[in-house]
């Protein structure tokens, strides 16, 4: 794989329940990204500058499942994909065009939520409906959560029902994080972190990851990365672009990470 990484915005939240807001993700995370007031490096040290990516723009779809179609056109190929969300609703039509390059992939999902409802409001595809979606489609051969600390009755069923592995917020130990030894998709939303890192999310749920804890998680990652999306960061919710710096900082240690990892 020695093209550049593919970066897309989609601006879409019309699958949210709750609040709106998070189609106006994508064009904040890119400014704080780009904000004089830090700098383009990883940790590993490695630059991880607009040089490293092809920027798609950002993209308003017409309907939900264009964003299969959007997907499919900035893969070109084989081609590694970063998205920018949007509400966690958009994983799904992005993991079918991903699936329709690679095939069936192993899923790392970094979130508060489990986002495996069979239907939620009644909606089937709505965007605490994506996982269920995904592994009832057989699109991922392994799904791996960490960070979730909301199951409920329904959501544990649907966890045994796929074989979810899933470690609990209440159960997370740096020191034993799950292997992986094929590639990846990462699925990262931003509520995943406590509300006190990351208070721009429509759903602050209290418990959750310190931004070093998630940091480590996508570090510790070694196997290539063919996919990625950072989703649910709202910027009605955030205080003073905190969110957003704390979203730029994981975008750029995902790209570190694609390029590091390439096989």
């Amino acid at each position: 794989m020695d093209k550049k990484i593919a970066l897309q915005g989609i601006l879409y939240d019309e699958k949210s329940s709750f609040l709106r807001g998070t189609a106006k993700a994508p064009p904040q995370i890119r400014a704080a990204y780009h904000s004089s007031s830090a700098n383009y490096f990883a940790e590993n040290g490695l630059e991880a500058d607009p040089s490293v990516f092809e920027d798609k723009g950002d993209f308003k779809p017409t309907d939900y499942f264009e964003i299969e179609r959007i997907t499919a056109s900035n893969l070109e190929g084989k081609q590694q994909i970063i998205s920018l969300g949007g509400d966690h609703s958009v994983t799904y039509p992005v993991l079918k065009a991903i699936h329709s390059v690679y095939g069936q992939v192993e899923i790392l999902h970094i979130d508060a939520h489990g986002d495996l409802y069979d239907s939620f409001d009644g909606d089937p595809h709505s965007h605490a409906c994506p996982f269920a979606r995904i592994m009832e489609d057989e699109l991922a051969s392994r799904l791996v959560q960490i960070g979730i600390r909301t199951l409920n009755t329904h959501q544990r069923e649907q966890a045994a029902k796929y074989g979810v592995e899933i470690t609990e917020m209440k159960d997370f130990d740096l020191h034993r994080l799950p292997l992986f030894t094929s590639p990846v998709y990462l699925s990262v939303d931003i509520d995943a972190l406590d509300p006190a890192f990351a208070p721009g999310v429509s759903h602050q749920e209290p418990g959750g990851l310190s931004t070093r804890d998630l940091l480590h998680i996508i570090q510790a990652v070694q196997v290539p990365i063919l996919g990625a999306d950072i989703v649910e960061y709202n910027p009605d919710r955030d205080s003073n672009k905190r969110t957003a710096m704390v979203c730029a900082k994981i975008f750029r240690e995902i790209l570190s990470a694609m390029i590091s990892n390439r096989s």
